[in-house]
């Protein structure tokens, strides 16, 4: 029994969504969105998506690439997962030597990757050289079984709108992502300043919900918005929830939330969820007053090069 690493293959895309969902049943995927990934990606990002298969049947995969919108050079990442069923055969340890391999030739000098918070994924980082810096929990929300708190008061001059009212020109929620997304806790500082990167990555992604994307608007002004992320069936994720600047301490975040979360329990969806920085304690209150609870965590790691 081999195990081999290869490039993703278009056809791998139905194997590589039931593998992402065994492995993190908390994340929203679909097999059209793993092939938009692959297909989309920015050419200066040198992303690989890598295979892990033993006797023709995937059981890893792996997330390549180059921080490239990082403020920072040299900045990259890999995520690797290998089904629970068949780790301990030596899958981890050739995708992730394959990752380093490519993202050293790509000219990375650090490299982030995240893992489960468990003690094989402890020992897994521990034992190729790397150290923990930040950590990230998944949350869930029944929607189908669970009691959202009533909706806030909307303010004056306050009006909620979804991305499909920005669809002939999405310019504004590029700028309010670009700067919402400018001051999210991470390792790596980011700077979105190409539209028309973020129009083919984020904007056309197939899991983008622009009918549940709800959008806060300030006498006419974008002020803040949540993105909603769907498989088309039953499950929801929050992608980003951001509030510009000049609107923060309003409660715009839980408004637009609160509005998001109701729509999507009345289209049917049943399970919502939704990940967070540990630090980012206002929007862990938010997230708990509407009833979600912890279901992972996740910590980022971090390897220099060479």
């Amino acid at each position: 029994m081999t195990v081999i690493v290869r490039d993703f293959r278009p056809e791998d895309a139905v194997s590589v969504s039931r593998v992402r969902r065994a492995i993190l049943p908390f994340l929203v995927t679909t097999e059209e969105a793993v092939l938009f990934g692959f297909e989309s990606a920015n050419p200066a990002k040198k992303y690989r998506l890598l295979i892990a298969e033993k006797d023709g049947e995937i059981i890893g995969t792996a997330h390549v690439g180059i921080a490239y919108e990082a403020s920072e050079p040299g900045q990259s990442f890999v995520t690797p997962h290998i089904h629970p069923d068949h780790r301990g055969q030596g899958a981890g340890a050739l995708i992730l030597r394959a990752a380093e391999e490519h993202l050293a030739a790509a000219g990375a000098l650090t490299v982030y990757a995240w893992a489960l918070d468990n003690p094989h994924s402890r020992r897994f980082a521990r034992k190729h050289g790397y150290r923990p810096t930040r950590s990230a929990v998944f949350q869930r929300l029944d929607l189908a079984a669970g009691t959202l708190p009533p909706p806030p008061a909307l303010p004056a001059g306050v009006e909620l709108r979804t991305a499909r009212d920005f669809e002939a020109d999405p310019l504004p929620l590029f700028r309010a992502d670009a700067e919402a997304t400018s001051d999210e806790p991470s390792d790596i500082a980011v700077e979105l300043e190409d539209y028309e990167d973020w129009c083919r990555h984020t904007w056309s992604n197939p899991l983008l919900d622009r009918e549940l994307t709800t959008v806060v608007v300030v006498d006419g002004e974008v002020a803040a918005f949540t993105a909603a992320q769907t498989d088309g069936a039953t499950r929801y994720a929050s992608g980003m929830t951001g509030t510009l600047r000049a609107h923060r301490g309003r409660g715009l975040a839980k408004l637009a939330k609160a509005d998001s979360l109701r729509r999507a329990r009345a289209a049917g969806y049943t399970d919502a969820f939704t990940s967070n920085d540990a630090d980012n304690g206002p929007m862990l209150a938010i997230n708990t007053w509407f009833g979600y609870q912890v279901c992972a965590t996740e910590v980022r790691h971090v390897r220099t090069l060479g």
